[in-house]
């Protein structure tokens, strides 16, 4: 179907599923809760059961995902030309699935060789696990004033990629999970110079591009392979994402046999539908749809401009590595460091304010299309109670953001010894017992890892299993358990021990 002849203001799957829920046929067919059928004589389920009146299957008029043909299709192509890609899939796996898909899709043998950013999600490492290739990792800059990582530099990925020219591509993650990132437009010349894909890990940044106060896609900066989580900043439910791809650097057929493969084969129709119907609010409203919440951030924003007591990251003092501000992710810090940010968000949640996450220092509390003027007026009003009620307290030394670079404590940094590392070889073989150890924390210097450490959020893998653990890297380990932060990955989520390989 040509651009031309696409219907912006339909939203042809859910249009579909709703034909089908009003049809009231019988079925014979999966699922099993028959539209519903099972809890009717169950009052309190009757929300479950509206849902499931559209939890359809691959029955006649509702496509195939793995191979639309109709509804889906039309639905695929529509958000094609919403989010300016040349070719859109639908996932209901999250970004975690595009993640995987696309570097299954790039690394075809096994010891093929790509270049990843090194604080990237566990999703990636899964995904270089799953292809058995070889890493060579990218050390991000780090913006001074904030200490917080972003993505790696050009010269870092030129470098890498004259050291390493039989890389099939570079992966990195743009924006962070703070809403700090920079242009990409230079690292896409640079990959298609080289004559690799760029892939991104976009999960952050599915708005994008949509609003004049937004920073641009990924997609507009030329990447070839984009992720995007469209249920964390637009308006689709939980796991629904979308994969998009422009140019030709990427073998689309094996990308959709990748897909067919990690993805089930029985997805969810609520899902699909919910990823056709933020579409279609985007088709329709335009710009529109992110006045309210841009209006209740900005009433945020001046807030706490009046609050001596907090203060807010921005790109003020603008850095190589951070020229850009995604403005729905408002990002708070104690200036009189009082609170840390575990601390803070606990206080904030007591408040029935419930962020998006955490460290050491800061906070990160997301906007979206869908906050509004009274959330806005909920959150000054718990900040306002935070600051009173913790005044008597004695003042410790004044927060100076220049300080943080080197000691700031955050689940999204990792600490790095060069600017690209060596090879690193991942596959899906399994660490016997008897090749691992289990010690303390405090003794783990030196040891080679035999598990992931996942800080959670946001789900970056400080260590992967092969690595060594060097003194700085316990010291930050221990200062994260310190901190409360919840940890993924490990056999003991406390930090307290930790699986490392048997000496030789």
């Amino acid at each position: 179907m040509d651009n031309h002849q696409l219907n912006k203001d339909k939203a042809p799957l859910y249009e579909a599923l709703v034909q089908y829920k009003n049809s009231k046929k019988h079925t014979y067919h999966v699922p099993g809760h028959k539209n519903g059928q099972v809890y009717s004589s169950v009052a309190q389920d009757t929300l479950l059961q509206e849902v499931m009146k559209i939890d359809a299957t691959e029955i006649t008029g509702l496509d195939d995902l793995h191979h639309p043909e109709s509804v889906i299709m039309e639905a695929q192509q529509l958000a094609a030309d919403c989010f300016g890609a040349e070719e859109s899939f639908f996932l209901v796996g999250g970004s975690t699935s595009g993640n995987i898909a696309l570097l299954l899709t790039v690394c075809t043998e096994p010891g093929d060789l790509i270049l990843v950013q090194r604080n990237v999600h566990k999703s990636v490492i899964h995904g270089l696990m799953l292809a058995g290739a070889h890493a060579v990792f990218l050390a991000p800059q780090v913006d001074p004033s904030s200490g917080l990582a972003t993505a790696p530099a050009k010269s870092t990925i030129e470098e890498a990629l004259q050291a390493y020219p039989n890389a099939k591509g570079v992966f990195i993650t743009m924006p962070n999970y703070y809403g700090m990132g920079f242009d990409l437009s230079g690292i896409a010349a640079t990959c298609h110079k080289a004559g690799v894909p760029l892939l991104v890990d976009e999960a952050h940044g599915a708005h994008y591009g949509q609003h004049p106060a937004l920073p641009v896609s990924a997609l507009t900066a030329g990447a070839d392979g984009v992720v995007q989580s469209t249920h964390k900043m637009l308006s689709a439910m939980t796991m629904g994402a979308m994969l998009h791809v422009q140019g030709n650097l990427l073998d689309r057929e094996l990308l959709k046999q990748r897909l067919s493969m990690i993805q089930s084969s029985s997805p969810s129709y609520p899902i699909m539908a919910s990823l056709d119907l933020a579409r279609l609010h985007l088709h329709k409203h335009g710009e529109k749809v992110f006045s309210t919440g841009l209006a209740a951030v900005h009433m945020v924003g001046k807030g706490i401009e009046d609050l001596p007591r907090f203060g807010l990251l921005d790109t003020l003092r603008e850095s190589e590595a951070y020229t850009v501000q995604d403005p729905f992710k408002l990002v708070i810090y104690d200036k009189k460091k009082l609170l840390s940010g575990y601390e803070l968000q606990g206080k904030l949640e007591e408040q029935g304010c419930v962020p998006e996450m955490s460290d050491d220092t800061y906070v990160v509390l997301l906007f979206s299309l869908g906050s509004s003027e009274e959330d806005a007026r909920h959150l000054l009003k718990a900040l306002v109670h935070i600051s009173l009620e913790e005044g008597p307290k004695e003042i410790k030394q004044h927060h100076n953001l220049e300080s943080t670079a080197t000691h700031h404590v955050s689940t999204w940094n990792i600490l790095h010894s060069s600017v690209y590392s060596c090879p690193v070889p991942f596959h899906l073989g399994k660490i016997k017992k008897e090749q691992k150890e289990k010690v303390s924390i405090t003794k783990a210097s030196n040891r080679i890892s035999a598990e992931m450490v996942i800080p959670y959020p946001p789900g970056i893998p400080i260590l992967y299993p092969g690595e060594i653990i060097s003194e700085n890297m316990r010291n930050h380990l221990i200062k994260l358990r310190d901190s409360g932060a919840k940890i993924q990955g490990t056999a003991d989520s406390s930090l307290e021990t930790i699986w490392v390989m048997v000496e030789k």
